[in-house]
């Protein structure tokens, strides 16, 4: 699994002032024109959740059937910590050039600075620059590419890993029993060796911001994903009913949305949603976002408890190691890959 180098678009509107946009970022047709509106994407109150409120759960319930979104509130994350990750991810990105290099990707690695999905040296490039690292199982970290600057960035990521894992595990069991699932079925096919990943992203601001992308549309490939917006500029954008909203984080939460993994456990009744960013024509953008998936050994398919006879199953069982590496190998085309894993 590897994504071919690119240019620091961080890089180029430093050296350019931002003016001249190269062709490969350079995007035609209604991907890249943003529709008025919002996205009110239902609100989960996680403390709620955790005292076993029945309007919760099914407010829950209901937000991962209907929209794939929701914004969880009076989670367990200390402000300190999401703002010492929010300061350290600024941190980084406003490091040299020079120094970011230092912990560039490699050939055969997703892990570093850089960019994923590039498979072919003509295919359209994102308006953004990422560092992206694997952060749990703590024994798969490649520190190699945890920079060392600003200081406190790994001890700080290394919190923030087990904080937002604490989050994921709760919504899970929450999750299952909405479904009439056991929650241990989920739970064992994540193991004590279930996958997290972090990906840090820069989108600089763009003049012609309504001709490029900051990231290309698409649903995530895993079980849940969080997102922790890191300064005041929006950009996320979900799609719903054929047309693009944005989607305004409320301060503190965070956006939680179901990836292609947990669409396929549950054999579509819970859905992964097509979602894109957008850039600023003045501000750069940051975020951050936590992936999180099962067992790299764990067997992809719906889930039996989720179908009464194996003729319903929608979707196909896959090796999860094979899974990724199909994910991984292909760019971003709105849900064409979960497409793929449906059965014939």
């Amino acid at each position: 699994m590897q994504s071919l180098p690119v240019p620091s678009v961080q890089a180029m509107v430093a050296a350019t002032g931002g003016t001249d946009v190269p062709p490969r970022y350079l995007r035609l047709g209604d991907e890249a024109v943003a529709t008025d509106g919002e996205a009110e994407i239902p609100v989960i109150d996680f403390q709620r959740l955790k005292l076993g409120h029945g309007e919760e759960m099914t407010l829950l319930h209901r937000a991962c059937q209907d929209w794939g979104f929701f914004q969880l509130i009076n989670h367990s994350v200390p402000e300190d910590l999401l703002e010492g990750m929010k300061s350290n991810v600024k941190g980084f990105f406003e490091l040299p050039a020079e120094t970011k290099k230092q912990f560039a990707q490699e050939r055969g690695q997703l892990d570093g600075y850089g960019q994923l999905f590039v498979v072919s040296d003509d295919q359209q490039l994102d308006w953004a620059d990422i560092l992206f690292l694997n952060t749990q199982p703590v024994q798969e970290r490649n520190i190699r590419f945890w920079p060392d600057q600003p200081p406190d960035f790994r001890s700080t990521l290394d919190k923030y890993s087990a904080a937002v894992k604490s989050i994921v595990d709760f919504l899970l069991v929450a999750m299952s029993n909405n479904l009439g699932v056991d929650p241990e079925v989920i739970a064992d096919k994540c193991g004590t060796d279930g996958i997290q990943a972090v990906r840090m992203n820069y989108y600089p601001p763009c003049v012609q911001a309504d001709k490029v992308i900051g990231f290309s549309p698409h649903s995530d490939s895993d079980l849940l994903t969080l997102v922790l917006q890191v300064n005041e500029v929006d950009g996320l954008q979900i799609k719903r009913n054929g047309t693009w909203f944005p989607v305004r984080p409320l301060d503190g939460a965070f956006i939680v949305n179901v990836g292609d993994i947990l669409q396929i456990f549950t054999n579509g009744r819970y859905k992964s949603v097509e979602h894109r960013a957008v850039v600023n024509t003045k501000k750069e953008r940051l975020s951050v976002v936590a992936f999180h998936s099962p067992s790299i050994h764990a067997i992809i398919g719906p889930l039996r408890e989720m179908v009464a006879h194996e003729d319903d199953a929608v979707y196909k069982n896959i090796d999860h190691d094979e899974f990724m590496k199909l994910f991984f190998s292909a760019k971003l085309d709105g849900k064409s890959f979960l497409d793929r894993m449906k059965r014939l």
